[in-house]
């Protein structure tokens, strides 16, 4: 039986849920090494215990997004995290290490109902507290920052205390907690799709889904390298199953993805490119400033954390503020000021090619991630007003696709302009390369109207 709604509690659980994605993303990593250990994997092997997070999240999440669309997001949310608690209890007792990459992706897919279910209820919960929708997505926004930034750091207590084995568990209990409380105090699903399975699979564009999938899973396995004797041959097949994907939607109703009004919604396709590409310049810093300081700068690697904790503890110190920011200012002012500041943050990073002295690296990370916290906070909030009611669920679900290809392009930059190795002199092309971006984002950022509202 369903208690009466409480909107505070729910989007707390919510954004506990939504915190489980990006926490596994980053706590995985401090346990590449006692996996290799317990398994006898080389490097190359032992990196699809991210690889396969990553896919399945980047796919899932459109898919995850159009399911709670069209059944509803309560109804999501709980089998996604029923998944979750199911195949990070079974995940521990693998026997190899295919069966743990496998509960890795099915964990992937879990944890990816749960920010467009998020999402999608939003407008409901902001009605019940009398509020307005900011302060939930802002609310959600520094979970996901937050659950990134303590990753490492909880990751490193448990595969340290317990084994890789704890990094699976401690999903069980946060996975059902939110589960049972949404379960009982979020709005109940109304209005949304039920009738017989077989005329809801008939109706469901299952070939548009499966070549989607495919077809992006594909590219970011070569954009990733996984297989690079195949990397070209994943491209050519990921552009055929592209062009079929659209065939399909511009024929089937109702679409997977309708195609044609997300080309008419100018809004949303800026928003998308602007966070993609914010995303690769943030990603640079995240990724590329750890290397940096510890094969350049000599720093031991948990120095390093220390140096990088900044960046993530203003993330989430922004996140509020900017909330209060975007109420008064309006999205758009605060996503260019945002912008600016992104530019102002990456330009400041040059100042490592003189001195890796640790109090200026501690401004420098915690100048960073300003802009992350202002950026990331404003965009979320630019995705609820482009977006339709009825297609948030989806339209956020690409929104974190966005993220992820984002995060990737700077993976694979990071490896090309730290190929000659990894030194002062190349993080200085590296921060060029953000400056760039960083400047590609701030048009994107001038050219994004809210829905309705004529320049």
């Amino acid at each position: 039986m369903t208690n009466k709604p409480r909107p505070g509690l729910a989007i707390a659980a919510l954004s506990l849920g939504t915190a489980l994605n990006p926490l596994n993303s980053s706590m995985i990593a401090v346990a590449l090494v006692v996996l290799r250990q317990d398994f006898a994997l080389d490097v190359a092997t032992v990196t699809w215990v991210i690889t396969s997070f990553y896919l399945a999240s980047a796919a899932g999440q459109p898919l995850m997004g159009r399911l709670a669309d069209r059944f509803g997001p309560r109804r999501l949310f709980t089998f996604g995290m029923a998944v979750v608690a199911i195949s990070c209890v079974l995940a521990p007792f693998s026997p190899n290490f295919a069966l743990v990459c496998v509960a890795r992706a099915l964990m992937a897919v879990g944890t990816a109902t749960a920010y467009p279910c998020a999402v999608v209820m939003v407008s409901t919960l902001s009605r019940q507290a009398n509020i307005s929708s900011t302060r939930p997505l802002g609310r959600i926004q520094m979970a996901n920052t937050s659950a990134a930034a303590v990753g490492p750091v909880v990751g490193g207590l448990l595969v340290s205390l317990v084994g890789w084995q704890a990094l699976f568990a401690i999903n069980v209990p946060i996975s059902l907690l939110a589960l049972i409380v949404v379960q009982r105090v979020a709005p109940p699903d109304v209005g949304r799709e039920s009738g017989k399975l077989s005329a809801l699979l008939r109706d469901s564009d299952i070939p548009g889904i499966l070549a989607f999938i495919a077809s992006l899973t594909l590219a970011m396995m070569a954009l990733l390298n996984v297989m690079p004797a195949y990397r070209w041959w994943f491209i050519a097949v990921a552009v055929v199953l592209a062009g079929l994907f659209a065939w399909r939607e511009f024929r089937f109703s109702p679409p997977f993805l309708d195609l044609r009004l997300l080309g008419r919604n100018r809004p949303l396709l800026l928003l998308y490119l602007g966070f993609a590409v914010f995303s690769a310049v943030y990603y640079f810093a995240f990724f590329g400033l750890p290397q940096l300081l510890q094969q350049a700068g000599k720093y031991d690697a948990g120095v390093v954390g220390l140096l990088m904790l900044p960046l993530a503890a203003m993330s989430v110190f922004m996140t509020p503020v900017t909330v209060r920011f975007i109420e008064r200012f309006g999205v758009r002012s605060v996503m260019i000021a945002g912008v600016v500041l992104l530019a102002l943050a990456s330009g400041a990073l040059g100042a490592l090619t003189l001195s890796f002295w640790p109090p200026p690296v501690l401004v420098l990370t915690a100048l960073m991630g300003v802009p992350y916290g202002v950026v990331s906070t404003a965009s979320n909030q630019g995705l609820y007003v482009s977006a339709r009611p009825e297609d948030r669920g989806v339209a956020a679900g690409i929104f974190q696709t966005c993220r992820y290809l984002g995060a990737i392009t700077a993976t694979v930059l990071i490896g090309v302009l730290y190929g000659p190795g990894v030194n002062q002199v190349n993080w200085g092309l590296m921060v060029l390369v953000m400056l760039g971006l960083s400047a590609v984002v701030f048009v994107l950022a001038l050219a994004w109207r809210k829905p309705g509202v004529v320049a």
